[in-house]
């Protein structure tokens, strides 16, 4: 297995790992089609997020979050690490606005050690989605 292969094992076994918690915890098994997904105002610029387990604004959690095409985030830290996966579109995570992209297409992965300035884009003509995965509530800090 190459080396890439095996860093998205790791990554999908971590959120594995944080799922199953969740799941075992859960009084039944659910099913959720995209159709049923809702996605609300995050309060964070045109941010949109759906919850895929927890609550992003309590603690640990799972987080559908929508960027719109052409996103560009400023600077800025969370105060938690946090892994997030490319659902749709292209995103690129960097450690500020002028290094150079790295497209991260659909199934791309990358993780986010807290309290480290980046910059977060949606390089696509149409919105990206990722999947992101914290231990503890989700912040946004604008870094000046």
């Amino acid at each position: 297995m190459n080396y890439q292969l095996r860093q998205l094992a790791r990554v999908l076994v971590a959120t594995s790992t944080l799922l199953f918690a969740h799941a075992y915890a859960a009084e039944s098994s659910i099913s959720v089609p995209v159709s049923e997904v809702k996605f609300f105002d995050t309060g964070v610029g045109p941010l949109k997020a759906a919850p895929g387990f927890g609550d992003l604004s309590k603690g640990a959690h799972s987080t559908f979050v929508k960027l719109p095409a052409g996103f560009v985030s400023p600077l800025h830290t969370h105060t938690e690490d946090y892994y997030g996966v490319v659902v749709t579109g292209v995103v690129a995570n960097e450690v500020d606005a002028v290094s150079k992209d790295r497209p991260l297409p659909p199934g791309s992965y990358w993780f986010q050690k807290g309290k480290a300035k980046h910059v977060t884009k949606c390089l696509s003509a149409n919105e990206c989605v990722v999947f992101i995965t914290q231990p503890g509530k989700f912040d946004y800090l604008d870094v000046h």
